[in-house]
């Protein structure tokens, strides 16, 4: 779409507070250019949208969404494309909340009929072997959680999912 410099970044577009976003916006200098595909990749919520839209006011920017442009050159934009523009903010947050209503009513959903949700629970017969092989070592105190991980091949955070484990055997 002719950008010179990208910001790719894999938040959600609902989450409001972006590093991303925000050093992009930090970024973009007096009659820049704001491109993005479509307004659901700058924000999902209106609200925010109305903020991005006074901050390319205050910086005289060109925003491109997709195929259309808004200009906000003299710190205003026509009003008939500021209304074009908080309606594709108001279905890209429809969008966002409709897609949070089917999730969490397919969850409720799932919970009524007794579907364990996540991960399944593990237990101290699961742990590896070589995790198993060093454990007395480790519970003696002659290794550190580190040298534990480091033995086994394991992280520390999941080491010390094993370790709670052996500890409850």
């Amino acid at each position: 779409m002719g950008a010179s410099f990208v910001v790719q970044e894999f938040d959600s577009g609902g989450n409001v507070y972006r590093e991303g976003l925000k050093n992009l916006v930090d970024a973009l200098s007096d009659g820049d250019t704001l491109i993005a595909t479509e307004v659901s990749r700058v924000t999902r919520s209106l609200l925010h949208l109305c903020e991005v839209i006074e901050v390319a006011k205050s910086k005289n920017l060109l925003l491109k969404f997709g195929n259309l442009d808004f200009d906000c050159a003299d710190g205003k934009i026509a009003p008939f494309p500021l209304a074009m523009l908080q309606i594709m903010g108001v279905f890209a947050e429809l969008e966002r909340n409709m897609t949070a209503e089917r999730i969490n009513s397919g969850i409720a959903l799932a919970k009524s009929r007794g579907v364990q949700l996540g991960r399944p629970k593990k237990t101290a017969a699961e742990v590896p072997v070589n995790v198993r092989k060093h454990w007395l070592d480790y519970s003696a105190g002659l290794l550190t959680v580190a040298q534990y991980a480091e033995l086994t091949g394991f992280s520390r955070p999941t080491m010390y999912k094993y370790i709670k484990l052996l500890e409850t055997e």
